[in-house]
């Protein structure tokens, strides 16, 4: 195996050990996912996987294929044990906005601007997580995000071709994990719930 492969594969494996922990805790109710951040990233994550392939990522952008679909599955799981489906105006907000920015990647028909575009939806994902994180701290878990962070690092590594339209989603979804686990740290620090 070759070390983009060997990178690829690890990249996998840190999803799986990711997303593992992540699903156990909100089965056990200690996490409570926000629904619409789940559902916007899952489907954004499923076409960012599509648009990096069309762009020449190859064996590098597997692991955000596999986030895409486990992240489908763990929205779907958020609103069936009613993780956290509270429902705010800003919540429709980011929603609406990010829904609003899909059919534009569509009419670009250009890679680059189909990941310009959906990692912009992605990052408004993280606004109803990072509104209930500012809330309720305790309600994400630091590992998860952090295994994420690292996990786009490899995915970096491992793309088979280096261009924006490789490089931009994973660099700025990282980013904005360790924003997340900066200011979520920070209110459990301040005596946040």
């Amino acid at each position: 195996m070759s070390v983009r492969g060997t990178l690829s594969a690890v990249a996998i494996a840190l999803t799986l050990i990711a997303f593992f922990p992540y699903i156990r805790s909100i089965l056990a109710g200690t996490t409570r996912p926000h629904v619409f951040s789940w559902l916007i990233w899952g489907i954004t994550t499923c076409l960012v996987f599509l648009a990096q392939l069309a762009g020449g990522g190859g064996i590098g952008v597997w692991p955000i294929g596999v986030s895409g679909i486990v992240t489908l599955q763990i929205a779907l799981l958020a609103w069936i044990r009613r993780a956290d489906v509270t429902i705010t105006v800003a919540d429709r907000l980011f929603f609406g906005a990010a829904l609003a920015a899909l059919p534009l990647w569509y009419l670009t028909a250009d890679p680059l601007w189909a990941v310009a575009v959906l990692t912009l939806v992605d990052v408004l994902g993280f606004g109803p997580t990072v509104r209930k994180a500012y809330v309720q701290p305790g309600s994400e878990s630091l590992t998860f995000f952090a295994l994420f962070a690292l996990r786009n690092g490899l995915v970096i590594l491992a793309l088979e071709r280096y261009s924006l339209t490789t490089v931009l989603y994973p660099a700025v979804i990282g980013v904005a994990c360790l924003l997340l686990i900066a200011l979520t740290a920070w209110r459990r620090m301040a005596g946040g719930r």
